[in-house]
């Protein structure tokens, strides 16, 4: 598990010199401006990564979790913001793998390989956040039609000019609450009642896409149910594993950037006549953030392994996710405070990791509730 194939490796090198080449250039500029990072998402798309995860026949490269996991990382080293939409498009990409039917699979997996077009996961709402099971927006059935109405939140690959089709979560039975009651939609974006709103104003992950989904009477046909009708909460919980993966690998991307940064310049920084890198204090901090991102790698990986493999995996990426994001957010703060003065100025690019990490331990659940997963699963 530990030891990477040939092809994987070959997998990292390309990854990693695209995301050099291409990438890490433009992340500075990207997190000033907030722009949406168009020409590397086309980029990505001509370079097989958008469908990475899309079964071959649908256009895609048809890799697993642990291919998912060594590319999402090597792209947070270069820049969180195109890290977090990439690894949205692969948590949407495996969901209408493993749901959709042959036609949807063709139509949204294939475009996404073929144009670059991304696609959103519309689950949490105002009201709605770490309780899933709390969702308002309803799915009425109407001949061949279903009326979705609602509001999403926080939902990311959505701006005024991104994302092309959104996966949507929507109640169908309030009777039967969570289980049972709620039904997931692939609605297009040019479908009437579908509104994007407000773009948020964002802390870090600037340049990534991240609006409100507005549905007004929006009626989609019943061709567009992704799965079955009262099975979209489970389908959601499915996928969420899927993407606690995604950020966890986000999450060692981004700490190994941050701890690349700390020993590059605890080498050259000079006081008292010698490198910082000389003083006890800084190695110890230095070796404590390498253990840990190594830690926060393995079980990542293993994760992953897990699913690749069919087995149950829900614990181990909770377990992998809260860890990485945590270690991710420590790291950060340490190579930070290794930068001293200078580590708080936008002229290194320690300050911007810093603020992306800070969502590693909020989205896609946070750690109080990943914690919740595990002694859920410890206690059964």
């Amino acid at each position: 598990m530990l030891e990477l194939t040939k092809e994987q490796n070959m997998l990292v090198k390309m990854v990693r010199s695209f995301s050099q080449r291409e990438i890490a250039p433009r992340a500075e500029e990207l997190d000033r401006t907030g722009a949406f990072p168009a020409e590397i998402v086309q980029k990505m798309a001509e370079l097989g990564l958008l469908g990475l995860n899309v079964p071959r026949e649908f256009g895609g490269a048809g890799l697993g979790e642990v291919d998912k996991v060594l590319a999402v990382t090597e792209v947070a080293q270069a820049c969180s913001s195109t890290a977090e939409l990439f690894a949205v498009q692969l948590l949407v990409n495996g969901i209408i793998a493993a749901h959709g039917t042959r036609e949807q699979k063709q139509r949204y997996l294939g475009m996404t390989c073929r144009q670059g077009k991304l696609g959103a996961f519309a689950l949490t709402e105002p009201g709605a956040g770490s309780d899933a099971g709390g969702l308002q927006t309803t799915a009425v059935e109407d001949g061949d039609s279903y009326v979705l109405n609602g509001s999403k939140c926080f939902i990311s690959n959505l701006g005024p000019q991104e994302g092309d089709y959104a996966i949507v979560i929507a109640v169908t039975d309030r009777a039967k609450k969570t289980h049972g009651g709620m039904t997931a939609f692939l609605v297009d974006r040019d479908t009437p009642g579908f509104q994007v709103g407000k773009l948020e104003d964002k802390m870090g992950i600037r340049s990534a896409a991240v609006s409100e989904l507005i549905l007004e009477d929006c009626r989609v046909g019943k061709e567009q149910i992704l799965g079955k009708v009262g099975r979209g909460f489970q389908i959601a919980m499915s996928g969420l594993d899927s993407g606690r993966i995604g950020i966890a690998a986000q999450a060692c991307g981004e700490a190994q950037a941050a701890l690349d940064a700390a020993v590059s310049y605890a080498k050259q920084r000079l006081q008292f006549g010698r490198p910082i890198s000389a003083q006890q204090g800084i190695q110890w901090y230095l070796a404590e953030m390498a253990t840990k991102l190594e830690a926060a790698k393995l079980l990542t990986i293993k994760a992953a392994a897990l699913r690749d493999r069919g087995e149950p995996s829900g614990m181990n990426a909770s377990m992998a996710k809260f860890f990485a994001g945590e270690t991710a957010n420590e790291v950060a703060a340490k190579a930070l405070q290794i930068h001293g003065g200078y580590g708080y100025m936008k002229d290194y690019a320690i300050e911007r990791i810093y603020r992306d990490a800070r969502i590693l331990t909020i989205y896609e659940g946070t750690s109080e509730v990943q914690k919740i997963v595990i002694a859920k699963e410890l206690l059964k």
